[in-house]
């Protein structure tokens, strides 16, 4: 299991300085319910709009 989570979306709810997620859990799905193959298939699903801007 990963230790850090680093994020990049400073306007999610989660983000912290140091490009850090708080978040409890990280849910991290494929693209319209399809098996991904490749990064720009998958969403993070825990982002809440409502951080830095």
């Amino acid at each position: 299991m990963a230790k850090d989570v680093l994020c990049e979306v400073n306007n999610c709810t989660y983000w912290e300085n140091g490009n850090r997620c708080s978040a409890q859990s990280i849910s991290v799905v494929s693209q319209k319910g399809r098996t991904a193959s490749q990064i720009e298939e998958t969403d993070c699903s825990t982002f809440e709009p409502g951080g830095q801007m």
